[in-house]
Order: C-alpha cells, then structure tokens, then sequence
C-alpha cells in the first residue's frame, strides 16, 4: 500500500515481533523509519538491513530498559495475546506494561502505540454499540489486563505526559474466518494505516480507539477520536456471502453468539 504519513522515525521499537501482527507490520514499519528495534521471546527472522533484534522478557525491568534506550517511539504489541492462567498474563502484560512505561519515561519517548484489545470490551452484548467512554467489561483475565494497560497509558499521560494512542484491535486476519468477525474485521493494510496515523497525529494525549475496517456491521464506535485521522479503507463485506454460507445458523443462546467477546467468553483462564 502507498505510505500513510510522510514522517519518518530514526529508530522505532516494535515488541511482539515474533506475533501474527508483529510479522506482518514488520516489513510495513521498515518504511517509515531509519532503524526497526524489534524485540520478543520467542524466535524471530535475522535482523535485514536498517534492524536491530533483540530477545527481551517484559516482566526484566533492567532489560526493558535497555530495549527502549534510544528510541524515537513504540509500537508495543508484546505480551500474552491469548487467554492464559494468571501468571504468564501478569508477568508479561502487567508487570511488562509497567517496565515499557518507565522505560519511556527515563529515556523520554513520548509515543506509545498500545495492542490494546477487543476483549476489553467482551461482555457487552453484540446487540449494544460502544465508544471510548464506555466502561470496561473484560471478558477473562488477558480483557482484565488490556484493561489494566489502559489505565497505565492514561497514568503516564496525566503524570508524565506520554502520548499513548491504546488500540482495541478487533480481529485482523486475512480475511473475516466467522460471522463474528464480520463486525470485528481489521485488514493488514488498515492495521498499518492505523497504527501509522497512532504515531503521527499531532495530538493524541491518551487516545482509545477501535481497531477495525470500515465494515458494514460494527459494535464500535470512534467519532470520539477523530482527531487521530484513522480513515480504514477496507471493508469485510466482500466476505459476507461466503461467510455466512459456511455458517447459516447461529446459537442465540451460545455466550459467544451472545457477547462481544466471542469465544474469549467461554475460556477456562484457570485451564
């Protein structure tokens, strides 16, 4: 796709990188920048021209901190991004979050885009329409802890004035895998319109917005973060027929028919 912003960065720092979307935006933030820090736990592609990766546990303060030394700004899709037992979501999501932030606040980054999550929003029922302002309503403990992020992002920009833009991305794939996702849809090339117009948007001070494509059906709502500019050009309507040929009948009374959150809903976080 044609670049999104003419800015460009000397040196951003993409966490997550080994993650489904961690892969995808790598070679997309290449583009915009002088030098991509890329950093996660598990095994990641040899460091190309203009890259630098680094294996890097969240929950290491110490490490954090050298991770994020020199950077111009943070694209932080790194943690637990399923539902799990406690601890690995409060190693790597909580206790994680709180490492990055005071890494960017000693080495003075201003702007955060945060992977935060759908699932914070999971137990609204798919009847209801949500903005930024409507309260929480997690549904399980990786929910709980996007949620907990948030308020860490909103913390470190009342105190310390980090902008943070926290992205309740919905489902990005290829393409739309259930009927559930018809409304939650986020192509690659809208994630990556999103996320370039997070870091760029003149003014954003703490920031929630809905990360999904233009689709027809939508639970969510973003007129009150506008300001940011995040115009999606895609849409999942081209899937619909297809979509809803491979699933003609829905469980009105199935939770994950019921709620937001889908699936996420049922999950045994103590399994």
């Amino acid at each position: 796709m044609n670049p999104v912003s003419t800015l460009r960065f000397s040196r951003l720092l993409l966490t997550g990188a080994a993650g489904g979307l961690g892969r995808e935006l790598r070679p997309r933030l290449k583009a915009y920048c002088d030098v991509l820090r890329l950093s996660d736990m598990a095994t990641m592609a040899p460091a190309a021209a203009g890259e630098e990766v680094l294996e890097c546990p969240l929950q290491d303060a110490d490490a954090v901190m050298k991770l994020v030394d020199g950077v111009q700004a943070i694209v932080h899709l790194g943690g637990v991004s399923t539902e799990q037992p406690w601890a690995p979501i409060l190693a790597a999501n909580i206790m994680g979050m709180v490492n990055l932030y005071e890494a960017a606040r000693k080495h003075q980054v201003k702007r955060i885009v945060f992977a935060s999550s759908n699932h914070v929003m999971g137990f609204y029922r798919q009847d209801q329409v949500v903005d930024a302002l409507s309260p929480p309503k997690p549904d399980g403990f990786y929910g709980l802890s996007k949620a907990f992020g948030e308020d860490v992002a909103q913390l470190y920009w009342d105190r310390w004035g980090i902008e943070t833009v926290s992205v309740r991305i919905g489902s990005s794939f290829p393409e739309p895998k259930d009927r559930r996702m018809l409304s939650t849809w986020l192509s690659y090339d809208d994630l990556e319109r999103l996320v370039m117009t997070a870091l760029t948007a003149p003014v954003v001070g703490h920031s929630i917005i809905y990360g999904t494509s233009d689709n027809r059906s939508s639970w969510y709502d973003n007129r009150l973060v506008r300001h940011i500019g995040f115009a999606p050009q895609d849409s999942s309507e081209p899937f619909r027929a297809a979509v809803e040929a491979a699933q003609p009948v829905l469980d009105l009374k199935d939770p994950a028919v019921i709620y937001q959150g889908g699936g996420f809903v049922k999950a045994a976080p103590h399994g």
